[in-house]
Parts: structure tokens; C-alpha cells; sequence
């Protein structure tokens, strides 16, 4: 049995809950929200930086202009979370690069219209180094 309620956060923004009972015993969560907009990742950005340019005109220090830096990297990062029901399978996959064969974890998922497919590989360390991967020997 599946029941989805939708649900809205303090800012507004819709949030999804889904809930899927298996068993009296054994019940499956998922909440799920629209990404965050490139218009207010640019908005944020912007008046990060624009407040970090009135200080160091203030303060003359090179310190605030790094730190600017440095909240707009971190607020850059994401993070995805995969529902279960949509992963078909984990695997290791391999590929080859210059001379060497690379291992890497990757999650299938599930095609919606062929119950059978696959309809995506998303590769679970994506910002890892290919130099710095793991090797089977």
C-alpha cells in the first residue's frame, strides 16, 4: 500500500511525503523537495559578495574577501538522495582509462516506461579523482 501527502515548508516550497507499507512491520519513507533554484543560489551569491566588497572597503583586509570565497564554495555542494524504489540494481562497474582499468560503485536505475530497463548509471563518487579510485587486485 502507497499514500503520498504533500506538505509545504517555512519557505513556502512544496515537500512531498510518501509512504509505502510492506508490512505491519516494515514501512518506507521518502520526502522529496524541488532543487534548490539558480535564481537564488545568484541572489545569495551575489549578496555574499557584495557584502564581503563593503567590508573590505571598510577594513582593508584581504581576510573577508578569502572567507567570501570560501561561503560560496561550501554553499555550492550538494547532496542527492535516490529513492528506493527507483534503484534497479547496485553494481561495480569498470572502465578504462589510459592504460589502467578503473573500478567505480554505481547505482542503476529503473526505467519508468520498460519495466525491465535501466534508464540512468549515476556513478556514486562523482567528485572523486580517477587517480585516486580504489583498485581491485
Amino acid at each position: 500500500m502507497e499514500d503520498e501527502r504533500s506538505f509545504s515548508d517555512i519557505c513556502g516550497g512544496r515537500l512531498a511525503l510518501q509512504r509505502r507499507y510492506y508490512s505491519p512491520s516494515c514501512r518506507e519513507f521518502c520526502l522529496s523537495c524541488p532543487r534548490l533554484s539558480l535564481r537564488s543560489l545568484t541572489a545569495v551569491t551575489c549578496t555574499v559578495w557584495l557584502a564581503a566588497y563593503g567590508l573590505f572597503t571598510l577594513c582593508e583586509n584581504s581576510m573577508i574577501l578569502s572567507a567570501a570565497i570560501f561561503i560560496t564554495l561550501l554553499g555550492k555542494e550538494s547532496t542527492t538522495f535516490i529513492e528506493m524504489g527507483k534503484v534497479k540494481d547496485i553494481v561495480i562497474n569498470e572502465a578504462i582509462y589510459m592504460q589502467k582499468v578503473i573500478y567505480y560503485l554505481c547505482i542503476l536505475l529503473k526505467d519508468p516506461v520498460e519495466p525491465h530497463g535501466i534508464s540512468q548509471v549515476v556513478p556514486v563518487f562523482q567528485r572523486q579523482s580517477l587517480t585516486l579510485s580504489p583498485r581491485l587486485e
